[in-house]
């Protein structure tokens, strides 16, 4: 119920149109019923009294009532619908805004086909229920109401006979249901997967390529295909036996009304045109009430995916605003840690942490793979928040700081050339949404990549791809470089950005990141060391500490860590 309330309240800002579709489905119930109550008068007068002005005008009769009925249902189904559609579309705006502003913890252990699934498929599945529910419970449940009350008018000791039988579709219809919704959670789950294996293949489709694992992919895919079959499977044979049951339950007070009502017939206690009129009702009365228990499978089917939904909308991020943060400005770029531990999921990664750095100063981290040093820059964004210790900039705790005034004043270029499918010029205006085209091309200039984007079909307007596919690697890590100068902050974090590139475009972008560089505190995290041999600090991590620190020369002629890694460097 609480799920069902929850899909409930998305409707309530549109419940003008709820309304309208509201009043229409009470003029399709009371055709309905209009209709049912008509059939016995109109039989008397036409074959009992031979009123054949009645009978020459009964086919208009019923052409208006249908034309009335038919309008009164188009104006319920459009307005409910898009009541609905409107509702789930709330629904996925709020799902997809929630999982922006999750913490990277969060985005780290759940997997992004997972999250496609959940926004896609599980609430293309909320939306049937949606229509469902609104529909079944207006215009049937209206229906019913209003056939109902004609039987009971008609007979009311038939009607009782007829209507005890729908109170034992309920058990039946609420084990069917469970069991409906059980495995909608499962087959969505199994569908998360799917879309995980399509996401990360179609994503290292050069990998899949290079070895040969085509047929190896096509498998994982197909196991996993068949999996989901064997929950739809369940699901479908739960949702086609209702049907049936449902059917079979209704036919015996069908059958009991036809055996008392016949016999009530006979013995001249009812005519047969009332009688039939009573049939009437009471067939169509079943239809209604048989729509409005598929409604409730496919509503079953629905919460299954709505408790999937509402699991990511009430996920709270880690890390947020305090009560009294305060705004980031004019900031000089001084940043310390102070005795900083990290530990995920338990395990320790950094211990004990202290440096300090001043404006404009380039540090730089080295060391072993799995160290901790991308983790250690990663305190400073508050991507995460330390175990304990302290990250400061010009002195102010960062956790005291306005998430949004904190990441103005730090830029990222990261090893992955994170780019998207759109223009040069959309990639490069990711660093500030509201610079001018001049403001863009001096960008460009400055990370040296104006003359290849002018050299491309469009220029600056050429879409570049899934991840910037159509250019180069040094090209692609220029464009980063580019928005990452437009953004103009005064802290700057470099991971690892020149690692996947060759030599001649290595000198490119190096030569782009020190215009980048120029007058910023600089975080270098960097395997080749010919990249930071003028930092001003570098640091040596080793298993979550610092274990070396100095400048190159200092830490050439202390003959540790460090000038092991240079003798294998330059060997």
């Amino acid at each position: 119920m609480k799920a069902f309330k929850r899909v409930l309240q998305f409707s309530m800002p549109y419940w003008r149109r709820i309304l309208l579709s509201v009043f229409a489905s009470l003029g399709v119930g009371g055709m309905d019923g209009m209709f049912a109550y008509l059939v016995e008068p109109l039989l008397r007068k036409i074959f009992a009294e031979n009123d054949m002005a009645i009978f020459a005008f009964l086919p208009l009769g019923i052409f208006g009532l249908f034309v009335v009925r038919g309008v009164c249902r188009y104006v319920n189904e459009y307005f409910i619908r898009t009541a609905g559609q409107l509702a789930i579309q709330d629904i996925r705006n709020q799902v997809y805004r929630n999982s922006l502003g999750l913490s990277m913890r969060f985005h780290n252990n759940n997997p992004t086909g997972t999250l496609m699934s959940r926004l896609l498929n599980d609430v293309l599945v909320m939306q049937e229920g949606v229509a469902s529910v609104i529909t079944g419970l207006f215009r049937d449940g209206f229906g019913a109401l209003f056939l109902l009350g004609v039987i009971f008018w008609r007979n009311w000791q038939l009607a009782l006979i007829a209507f005890l039988v729908i109170p034992m579709t309920v058990y039946p219809a609420q084990k069917i249901g469970g069991k409906i919704k059980k495995l909608s959670r499962h087959s969505l789950g199994k569908i998360g997967d799917i879309s995980s294996v399509i996401q990360q293949t179609f994503s290292g489709i050069k990998v899949v390529k290079a070895f040969s694992l085509e047929q190896f992919e096509t498998d994982r895919f197909a196991v996993l295909n068949r999996e989901y079959y064997r929950f739809l499977r369940r699901s479908i044979k739960y949702e086609v036996m209702s049907s049936p049951v449902m059917e079979m339950i209704t036919s015996l007070g069908i059958a009991a009304v036809i055996w008392f009502g016949g016999r009530q017939v006979l013995d001249g206690r009812m005519t047969a045109e009332a009688f039939f009129s009573f049939i009437t009702a009471m067939i169509l009365v079943y239809n209604p009430v048989k729509r409005l228990i598929n409604s409730y499978n496919v509503i079953q089917r629905s919460l299954g995916a709505a408790e999937r939904v509402f699991e990511v909308l009430d996920e709270k991020p880690e890390i947020v605003d305090s009560p009294d943060a305060v705004q980031l400005e004019n900031v000089l770029g001084c940043v310390e840690l102070r005795n900083v531990n990290f530990a995920y999921e338990g395990e320790s990664v950094l211990r004990n942490i202290s440096l300090q750095t001043r404006k404009g100063e380039v540090v730089a981290f080295v060391g072993p793979s799995g160290g901790g040093k991308t983790t250690l820059v990663s305190l400073i964004p508050r991507f995460y928040d330390a175990t304990s210790g302290t990250v400061l900039i010009d002195g102010i705790d960062v956790r005291k700081l306005r998430l949004d005034s904190l990441m103005r004043q730090i830029a990222l270029v990261d090893q992955e050339t994170i780019l998207f499918n759109d223009s040069v010029e959309n990639n490069i205006r990711y660093g500030k949404p509201r610079a001018t085209t001049d403001d863009i091309r001096e960008a460009a200039r400055a990370a040296f990549a104006l003359d290849f984007i002018e050299d491309l079909p469009q220029g600056f307007q050429t879409v570049i791809g899934d991840r910037g596919a159509r250019l180069s690697g040094g090209q692609r890590q220029r464009i980063c470089i580019a928005r990452a100068i437009l953004k103009n902050a005064p802290i700057l974090i470099l991971d690892e950005a020149t690692s996947a590139l060759d030599t001649e475009s290595e000198q490119m972008v190096q030569s782009a990141l020190n215009n980048l560089m120029a007058n910023r505190t600089t975080f270098v995290i960097a395997h080749r060391l010919s990249t930071i041999l003028h930092a001003d600090k570098i640091m040596v991590i080793d298993r979550g500490q610092i274990v070396e620190s100095g400048t190159h020369h200092d830490l050439l002629r202390a003959g540790g860590i460090y000038r092991k890694l240079y003798d294998m460097q330059f060997a």
